[in-house]
């Protein structure tokens, strides 16, 4: 799936992935602060275990890694706006506020693990609000299914991480907007007969490895052609 292609944030004419990466590859004097906002709860915020942050093991951070190699001439700065424990109806409410007032040129959007608790219609009405938000503002959009919880089966097609994975995966065809199926790439991992507890941290937190499974993903979303 692509981005529609859109005004951008004020910055750059017409935004769409591909004056995105050519943005990216512009040398001084003629490039300039390419933003992505990682919108969410404790997974990109980094929450590892027993409440500990480890900034610079999550994906947000890997992202930036890899960014950087790959665009050794842009100037790139990856924003966090999680919370840890909230849910995408909080998350939101202050869209605006704490994602739109930075001017992103990116946003991905990641929640479903905390949205388990709540209506899924109303999970599906939150997220579209802010995806629709940053695409009417000129950001690129990608929404995330969750990464596991090792409580559920992740095999079991009817388990609650299942059920939001596919509606976020109906949500990106809906919206024309990327998707980055994390749910997908651990369920194949666990297919093989892996155990996911290799790659989590605790029961619902990735660890360095979980997170580089996510950041790959990303990585190849901005890499495209």
């Amino acid at each position: 799936m692509i981005g529609t292609t859109l005004l951008a944030a004020g910055l750059i004419g017409e935004m769409s992935w591909a004056t995105l990466r050519e943005q990216c590859q512009l040398r001084w004097p003629k490039n300039r602060e390419v933003r992505i906002v990682c919108h969410g709860h404790s997974v990109p915020s980094g929450y590892f275990t027993a409440g500990k942050v480890e900034t610079f093991k999550a994906y947000p951070h890997l992202l930036h890694v890899a960014l950087n190699k790959n665009f050794p001439y842009a100037v790139i700065n990856v924003m966090r706006t999680g919370i840890g424990g909230e849910n995408s109806i909080q998350g939101a409410a202050r869209f605006e506020r704490d994602v739109l007032s930075l001017r992103p040129d990116v946003v991905t959007i990641d929640y479903s693990l905390n949205d388990r608790r709540l209506d899924i219609g109303q999970v599906r009405m939150a997220w579209k609000k802010m995806a629709a938000a940053a695409k009417q503002q000129g950001a690129l959009v990608i929404l995330l299914t969750p990464t596991p919880d090792t409580n559920e089966n992740i095999l079991d097609p009817k388990a609650p991480l299942a059920v939001h994975a596919t509606q976020v995966r109906e949500l990106a065809k809906e919206l024309d907007v990327y998707l980055v199926d994390s749910y997908q790439k651990f369920f194949d991992i666990r297919s093989t007969g892996a155990d996911l507890k290799e790659y989590m941290s605790q029961n619902n937190h990735p660890n360095k490895k979980g997170h580089q499974v996510v950041a790959d993903e990303l990585e190849k979303v901005f890499m495209t052609k």
